[in-house]
C-alpha cells in the first residue's frame, strides 16, 4: 500500500513472476491505463529483464570489488607500480573509472530494457495510447508523491519513484526520460 502510483514486475523467471502495483496506482489509472502499466510489466516478464538486471548488476559489481582489492593492494604497500613499470597515476585511474564505467554500462542497459519494455507492451495491450497516458500521469504522481525507497530498488518500478534526474544526473538514473518513452509510443 502506498499513494504513490507505481508498479513492478521481479521473479526469477516467467513461471515464478509477480507483478506488483501500489494502492494508489488501482485509485488514479484509468481502465485502459492500467492495461498499459500492466502489459509494460509483463513485458518485463516476457523479455526476462529481471535475469539480465541481476546479471548486469552482478558484473557491475565485481568490476567494483575488482577496483576495490586493487586500491587495498595499493594502500597496504603490495609492489608499486613503478617497481613492475606502471604508471601509479593510471592505476589510480582505473580504480576510480573502473566501478563508474560499469555502473554507466548497468545504467544504460536498464533505460535500453525500459524501451523495450514499452513497445513490448503496447503490442501486448494492443494500443500503445494508454501506456503513453499511464506513463505522463505516473510521472506527475513520482515528482508530487514521494516515495521512501532504497536507490537500489528505484529500478523495479515502472517510473523512477525518485523523480526529477535532469542534465548530467540523468546518466545515472534508471529510467530513460517520460517524454522520450512517450514520444517512442506514439511515434511522435
Amino acid at each position: 500500500p502506498h499513494a504513490q502510483p507505481n508498479a513492478f514486475a521481479t521473479g526469477r523467471d516467467p513461471e515464478h513472476a509477480v507483478v506488483c502495483v501500489t494502492s494508489g496506482l488501482l485509485k488514479v489509472m484509468g481502465r485502459e491505463e492500467l492495461e498499459g502499466v500492466i502489459a509494460h510489466e509483463l513485458a518485463h516478464i516476457k523479455n526476462r529483464d529481471m535475469l539480465l538486471q541481476t546479471l548486469t548488476a552482478t558484473m557491475a559489481g565485481a568490476i567494483s570489488s575488482l577496483a576495490s582489492i586493487a586500491q587495498w593492494g595499493m594502500l597496504l604497500g603490495g609492489r608499486s607500480s613503478d617497481e613492475e613499470g606502471g604508471n601509479p597515476l593510471a592505476a589510480l585511474a582505473m580504480i576510480i573509472v573502473a566501478p563508474l564505467a560499469a555502473m554507466l554500462i548497468q545504467f544504460a542497459i536498464s533505460r535500453q530494457r525500459e524501451f523495450k519494455a514499452d513497445a513490448v507492451g503496447a503490442e501486448i495491450a494492443g494500443r500503445p495510447h494508454g501506456l503513453a497516458n499511464a506513463l505522463r500521469r505516473l510521472d506527475a504522481y513520482a515528482k508530487q508523491v514521494p516515495m521512501d525507497v532504497s536507490p537500489a530498488v528505484a529500478p523495479l518500478a515502472m517510473v523512477n519513484p525518485l523523480a526529477g534526474a535532469r542534465g548530467i544526473t540523468s546518466l545515472f538514473s534508471t529510467h530513460p526520460s517520460t517524454e522520450e518513452r512517450v514520444a517512442r509510443l506514439v511515434g511522435a
